[in-house]
């Protein structure tokens, strides 16, 4: 676990980060053999996460790259409630790892990092720091074996070596760059690149309404031929011509003895 607290005039911010967050919240009963203390942890977790919901000063974020085996109930709302996704590096991105990478390192003018991002496309940023440092060994390497080569030739001479601190390789040139992409490797798959975003689309869907949610019209268009707002269906409006106090032409209703005949005429018919 790594706190990090950011001090500010006004400002105290608390970050706790969980690297491999999947090896401490396991999902609980999926482990055997260990007596039970993986649940103890995960529940330990929890406890400890609920305890701080009121603290507005503290931020938990937990990185894993097997969302699969964590327990569902850490992902709930109130714990690590937003799940983020980050995908494999794009071309700008790759761009920018190299040079980061390289930025305290000799690297030959001609050597184009465009190109190498470019060509490493489906690689993450530690397949990237690889070919950085295998490129470095190999610059690393060849000065050795010059200064070996150079002692050599002194002894057939039968003269003393003198070691004058000459860097024969300065920098890294792109003959080493050449040869540490013969050993590039990528360490993630086409099939777990997909699982993952199968998973992330799985789980947004899971948890929310996603796109679909959308308020009601306020006053949703009438079909033809429906009454308008306000009017009673069935009923015809009242006559204007119709003078105060004028006897209702509705009949009267019938007894109830009428209609209790007439249904059981029908039931018997």
């Amino acid at each position: 676990m790594c706190v990090i607290s950011l001090t500010r005039p006004v400002l105290l911010l608390h970050v706790c980060f969980f690297y491999g967050l999947d090896s401490l919240a396991r999902a609980r009963g999926s482990s055997s053999g260990d007596s039970g203390a993986g649940d103890r942890v995960a529940n330990q977790l929890l406890t400890e996460m609920d305890g701080m919901g009121g603290k507005k000063d503290v931020f938990i974020i937990g990185a894993t790259n097997r969302p699969d085996i964590i327990d569902p109930a850490i992902m709930r709302p109130g714990r690590l409630d937003q799940l983020i996704y980050i995908p494999l590096p794009d071309f700008g991105s790759r761009l920018s790892i190299f040079k980061a990478v390289l930025r305290k390192t000799p690297v030959a003018p001609d050597v184009n990092f465009d190109v190498m991002a470019q060509m490493t496309n489906g690689f993450s940023g530690a397949d990237i720091t690889e070919i950085c440092q295998r490129a470095c060994k190999l610059a690393i390497r060849e000065s050795i074996q010059k200064d070996m080569q150079r002692e050599r030739e002194a002894a057939e001479r039968g003269e003393e070596f003198v070691d004058d601190d000459v860097d024969l390789v300065p920098e890294i040139t792109r003959a080493h760059f050449e040869e540490a992409f013969k050993d590039a490797r990528r360490s993630v798959s086409d099939n777990d690149i997909r699982k993952y975003e199968s998973f992330s689309t799985s789980l947004v869907q899971s948890r929310g309404f996603g796109g679909q949610f959308k308020f009601p019209d306020a006053h949703p268009p009438a079909a033809a031929g429906a009454p308008a707002p306000g009017s009673s269906a069935g009923a015809p409006a009242p006559s204007s011509s119709a003078s105060a106090g004028a006897p209702s032409s509705v009949p009267a209703p019938a007894p109830a003895s009428a209609f209790e005949e007439k249904d059981d005429e029908d039931l018997f018919a």
